[in-house]
This record gives structure tokens, sequence and C-alpha cells, in this order.
């Protein structure tokens, strides 16, 4: 089944109408009544229905005033009639009737022309495939990070985002808290002086995948669980059986992930970028330490202005150092430093006698009262939210796919160096080695069987 080229009468209203006449985000109630037809709402189906899309449906479908639940799609029976029964549940007990259609392949969903919005969260092999077939049938997109797998892949997304004129939102959910926004914020309007260096933490690269075969997961289509990856024996750490409460082991694996640094390393050095005003850049070499004993922790990315900022697969999260002071943040960690004065310290994991809303509070009326550069608040740290608010408007959201794709390719320049130990010189307009004689297939991978990115 091939996807459609074109999008629907219905995608192009979303995509010009709702512009047009300004349709406000969260409509009030009385606009939006509770038994108004779902056919003028965002029609929204999942893709990929483990733990992290569990957790995205719930904040999806608690915009229900703008966005109607569908369909959901999985390669196993017993995760996708989980999330179905699921959705069913909580529109039955509103006293509506919907029915939510399960689909164990992705083309089946991009196939409807009733649906105006795809959220994937199967693992990072696919993103990339599933992302651009979404977009090439008019579909808007909210894609778990790291956006793609590749650097060649990172590039085909953003091309692909602005061939079909869609709206993607990448789930790098810092970029919608307030700790990581003030942060950058700060470094942005230079308070504390010209940037030095930055030092961030994430823990170590991937590695092949090496697994024992066990036998099969009933309800489990696991040819279609690999797809584009080589084809290995199933095990239950790469697709756990039945309904799992934790993240699975196969980011860890470089056929299908990347390890901490795509992982998490999607998250800090989006953050990093922001603050370094690199959303549309990158740096332009990387180097691996000499005297590295395992090439898994003090690779270097250097800039085009001389910072440098240093993996760490131990320490603080992200650590940013300018000539007159230090901004450190992690999740619920806080501590800005300026001219020798502690202006906001706090850490969830100890008491503080303060908070970290009273921290953010205090510099918003202080030291960002007025500031010159002004980064995006998402309205209530709401990141789906964001992406529906874009969808409305047609405009930018808060982490749409030029950041996503450049924190992806930055993720996969320190995985890179670390897997074939090479430093190099790199291009972040062309995006691509400086060296001809580099290996260029290092920036991508073979796709097994018929499957591609067009």
């Amino acid at each position: 089944m091939s996807p459609l080229k074109q999008p629907t009468a219905r995608r192009d209203f979303l995509k010009t109408g709702l512009a047009v006449s300004a349709v406000p985000f969260l409509l009030p109630s009385h606009v939006w009544a509770r038994g108004k037809s779902p056919n003028t709402r965002i029609r929204l189906a999942f893709i990929g229905t483990g733990k992290r899309n569990r957790e995205l449906m719930r904040s999806f479908c608690a915009l229900r005033e703008n966005v109607h639940a569908v369909a959901v799609c999985d390669v196993d029976r017993t995760r996708r009639e989980h999330a179905q029964s699921t959705l069913q549940a909580l529109y039955q007990s509103e006293g509506l009737t919907e029915t939510i259609d399960a689909y164990d392949d992705f083309r089946d969903v991009i196939a409807r022309r009733d649906i105006d919005a795809v959220c994937i969260a199967t693992p990072d092999h696919w993103h990339a495939i599933i992302t651009i077939a979404a977009l090439n049938a008019g579909m808007d997109v909210y894609c778990e990070k790291p956006l793609v797998h590749t650097i060649t892949e990172a590039i085909a997304v953003m091309e692909a985002v602005k061939r079909n004129h869609r709206v993607l939102q990448t789930g790098s959910i810092q970029r919608s808290m307030k700790e990581f926004r003030v942060a950058a914020e700060i470094v942005r309007n230079g308070f504390i002086g010209e940037i030095q260096s930055v030092v961030t933490q994430f823990g170590t690269p991937g590695r092949p995948c090496d697994l024992p075969e066990e036998a099969p997961e009933p309800g489990l289509d696991w040819d279609r669980w690999l797809g584009p990856a080589p084809c290995r024996p199933y095990h239950s750490m790469l697709s756990p059986r039945g309904i799992h409460e934790h993240f699975p082991e196969w980011r860890n694996f470089l056929e299908y992930g990347g390890g901490h640094i795509t992982d998490w390393g999607a998250h800090h050095l989006d953050i990093i970028q922001w603050a370094l005003d690199m959303d549309e850049s990158g740096p332009v070499a990387v180097r691996i330490p000499e005297s590295a004993k395992c090439l898994s922790d003090g690779a270097q990315l250097v800039y085009a202005n001389g910072v440098t900022l240093t993996h760490r697969n131990k320490g603080f999260g992200i650590e940013i150092r300018g000539s007159e002071g230090s901004v450190r943040v992690n999740r619920s960690r806080l501590e800005v430093i300026v001219r020798g004065r502690t202006l906001a310290s706090f850490d969830q994991r100890g008491s503080t006698g303060t908070s970290l809303d009273c921290e953010v509070a205090r510099l918003d009326a202080t030291l960002l009262k007025s500031p010159k550069v002004i980064l995006h608040r998402t309205k209530n740290q709401n990141h789906p939210a964001d992406f529906i608010a874009s969808i409305l408007s047609r405009d930018k959201p808060c982490a749409h796919e030029v950041i996503g794709a450049r924190s992806a390719i930055v993720c996969n320049l320190l995985k890179i160096s670390y897997l074939h130990g090479a430093s190099f010189g790199w291009d972040p307009v062309a995006n691509t080695f400086n060296d001809p004689a580099m290996d260029h297939s290092w920036l991508g991978h073979q796709y097994r069987g018929p499957w591609k990115i067009t």
C-alpha cells in the first residue's frame, strides 16, 4: 500500500483556512461544545503504542476541545488492543460512542483521508520512514526524539516538511520546560558574558545488538518491528512482552537507536544548541581525545566562534561557562552565577527552602525583566499543546523540524566520532564532512527490504 501523495481537502483547510480565520487555540467551551462533531477537531492517530505513546495519548486527549483520537497502530497485538480499548473507554466515560480503529501497519493509517495528524513513538529506526510518509500524505507530525536515526534522514525530513508545507513537532520536551528556557535566555542575552565552554553529561554511545534468540512473543509481527533494520531473532529486551511500564532496551543498540548519545543527548544537546543560538547550524569540528582509553567519554564539538562542547558520561547535565558567570541546568535543577553572585539555586533532590517556580519567577522579574532576546515560552509547559496550537495557526512549533533534525545531527556527530575513533571537520551548512576522503557512508545506513526514505 503506497502512502497518499496529495493533501486532502480537510488537510488543506487546516493548512490555510484556520490561519486565515485566526481561530484561537483552546477555544472557549461554549464554542467547542462537548457534543460537537469530532470532525470539527484535529483527528489524530498514534503510531507505536508502548510506554511513551501511552503517556502522549493522555496528554493529547486532555486537549480534546481541539483534538479527537481516531486510530492506533502497533505491530504488537497486545499493546495495540490495549491502546484501542483505553481510548474507547475514555470516550465512553464522557457519553461518546466513538470507535477507535486499530492497525498493525502504519501505511493503513497514512492511507486514511480523514486523519489530520499522527503522533509517532516507535523505535528510532522507524522515525524517518514513517514521518516522511505521513508528511507526503499531507499529515502534520508529532515525532518523538531523536527525530531521526541518521544524518541522511535528518536532511530528508527537513526537506519533506518544506516540500509538503506541514507542521512537525519533535518530542524534545525540555524546550517547553521553564528551567531550560530561562537558562537558554540568560545565555542568549549575554548575562554570563562571552561563552567560553560547555560541558554536558548523558551517558555512553550504543553498541551492536548481540542478544540471544528467545521464543517469539505471541501476537507480535517481529519482521515488521524490525522493518528497515537487519534481520535478527526476537528478544524481549527489544520489544518487551505485554503491557510494560519501562523504556525498552532497543535504544541501547545501534541498529535501532544510538545509546544515551542519541537518547538523552537529543534532550541536552538540543538545549545547548538553543542557548548558543545554533538552532539552524551546528559545530564545525569534532575531536576525540588522544588519551581516551575507552571511546565513550571526552569527545568535543567545536563551534565556529571557538566555543567547545565537551561530552561526559557522568556529571550534572548541562553547564555553560562564560567570562562573567555560569549556568547549570537539568530537569528540576537550576543554578545561575553572575559575577560571583548566585542569582538562582534549586535542586529538587535536596531541601533548599525554595522552589523551581520561585527561582524562575525571580529570574524573570529581575535579570530577564526586559531581555533583548525573548525565547519561545510554551504555555503551561505543555509540549503537545504547543503542537496543536501550531496546527491551528500554521506557525512553527517550539521544536520544529529544523530544530529536531539539527539536534539529531549533533548527536550523530558524537556517535560517529566514538564509533570510529575519528576527529573530523564538519560543514553545518551542507551537513557533510569537510574532507571528501571521509567515509560518507557513516552519515546513513542501508535499509532492509523495500524500506526507504523518499
